[in-house]
């Protein structure tokens, strides 16, 4: 099959590579805002480049995925859907509620099937996270601890169509808390700071932050993230039940020490970015698509999933800058 990407920065020259090497992939075929960056990308991959987004689409696509900046997501998505080109679109479906909701309705209401990145839900250990819940293994879960540390933080040119440190960042932890545990949030109490770099409070932003959850069973979650976590990329799960606890991302690799006197654990390099953390998902993830594409996969995460988690995050961020409660 014939696969188009829109966005060649640094998760879109990622996704091509990984395209490039999938079994089911003849082809991939890339276009940037910057053409001179597409035919570099292009060049550096080995595989082709096309000046814009309408040549893109029109060169007999199978499957159109979207790596741009989110503040382009949604006119893309609608640009697929016009070409009626199977699309996955890298997460957020847009910079705020109302678009996003305007995108579900425009998807829903159209036969050409749209798959929203959030490649957590291809990890073997949140999978396994989510069969231990969905088998009783643990009991009731009563609390879940979640939490996305950056090492470093992005460019400071990043920050103002994030959509913010809740919708840009912990939105991971939003969504696979819901794919883990199959419940909803209904209550938020959210809360951050700018600890590091000025430019986050310049555009309104956090690099720190912290969210307590209440879920529709009565879980509690706490969520907390930053973007300066010198010690390595750290996205991790914890699940506590009535009969066990389970641990996601607890490895040799987790980006964290004991101060316990002769514990050596965990004894292998930190990952540094979400790319190493997550490479094995985002293989699995594109896979999937390819099979969305091919006809024998149904969307394993909707834009209506895309949706939710923004709501959550939209909450989050309503509750920081008033310092309440939100109820969903």
């Amino acid at each position: 099959m014939r696969i188009g990407l829109v966005g060649v920065g640094r998760i879109g020259a990622f996704h091509a590579a990984t395209l490039k090497e999938l079994p089911a992939v003849d082809q991939v075929v890339v276009a940037d805002a910057d053409p001179a960056r597409a035919q570099a990308i292009a060049k550096e991959l080995g595989v082709s480049s096309v000046p814009d987004v309408p040549a893109l689409l029109a060169s007999g696509l199978d499957g159109f995925v979207i790596a741009a900046a989110t503040s382009a997501h949604a006119s893309l998505i609608e640009a697929g859907l016009a070409a009626g080109v199977p699309t996955f679109c890298e997460k957020p479906v847009a910079l705020d509620l109302a678009e996003t909701s305007r995108v579900v309705e425009l998807v829903e209401a159209s036969t050409v099937p749209v798959h929203i990145g959030f490649q957590r839900r291809f990890d073997a250990g949140y999978q396994a996270a989510r069969a231990a819940v969905q088998t009783g293994e643990l009991g009731f879960v009563h609390h879940i601890r979640a939490n996305t540390n950056d090492a470093f933080p992005p460019h400071h040119e990043y920050i103002p169509q994030s959509g913010g440190f809740f919708r840009d960042c912990t939105v991971h932890d939003f969504d696979i808390i819901r794919y883990v545990t199959g419940r909803e949030v209904v209550s938020v109490y959210a809360t951050g700071a700018n600890r590091g770099e000025t430019f986050f409070g310049e555009y309104g932003d956090v690099d720190s932050a912290a969210a307590l959850l209440t879920l529709d069973d009565s879980t509690f979650v706490a969520v907390s993230g930053t973007r300066y976590n010198g010690a390595g990329h750290d996205v991790r799960m914890e699940l506590h039940g009535s009969l066990g606890s389970l641990a996601v991302g607890l490895d040799s690799h987790t980006a964290l020490r004991s101060a316990e006197p002769g514990v050596a654990f965990p004894e292998g390099p930190p990952h540094m970015t979400f790319m190493d953390r997550f490479q094995p998902a985002y293989v699995a993830e594109l896979t999937a698509f390819t099979e969305v594409v091919a006809g024998t996969r149904e969307v394993p995460c909707t834009v209506r999933d895309a949706l939710a988690a923004f709501r959550i995050a939209d909450a989050c961020e309503l509750s920081r800058h008033e310092n309440r409660i939100v109820t969903l």
